[in-house]
């Protein structure tokens, strides 16, 4: 039987895995937010589906604005361990780093880092050999429902 390599960013084994690429535009970004809500929905955590949803959009926004490259895709990814879940949004732009701005209420952008941040139990960039992964963990708080849990003596 062949295992699949572990992740070090996800310290308890994969429970269950998703990921897609998008094309960058806008109409990506609102299939990215619906997916990852029915995903979450799907593995049983429809509490956590709005947050996950709002991350993904607001990351899934930055890829495209900041981090597309034409001719590219940007993937959005999911992984649920038995303990969090880790959303992460990797595009191909690497020499353009996100950091949290302190926009002025006038300002009618700059706040998507910020709501991560609010949301997420923690939140970073990690990156890659081409681009770069932002990434954010939600920590599992409820118990997983019966039928993801193993059964262990």
């Amino acid at each position: 039987m062949a295992f699949a390599p572990r992740d070090p960013r996800t310290p308890d084994p994969v429970i269950d895995e998703g990921r897609i690429d998008y094309v960058p535009t806008a109409i990506s970004v609102t299939r990215a937010r619906r997916h990852a809500a029915r995903l979450i929905a799907d593995w049983g955590h429809p509490a956590l589906a709005d947050d996950v949803a709002l991350i993904v959009s607001e990351l899934a926004t930055n890829a495209m604005r900041h981090g597309s490259i034409p001719g590219r895709l940007f993937r959005v990814q999911l992984t649920l361990t038995k303990t969090r879940l880790r959303i992460a949004v990797s595009d191909p732009r690497g020499e353009r780093l996100p950091r949290p701005r302190h926009p002025s209420p006038r300002d009618r952008h700059g706040r998507g880092l910020l709501i991560v941040r609010a949301l997420a139990d923690r939140w970073g960039v990690r990156e890659r050999t081409t681009g770069k992964e932002i990434w954010a963990e939600l920590d599992l708080t409820a118990a997983l429902p019966a039928d993801r849990c193993t059964n262990e003596p």
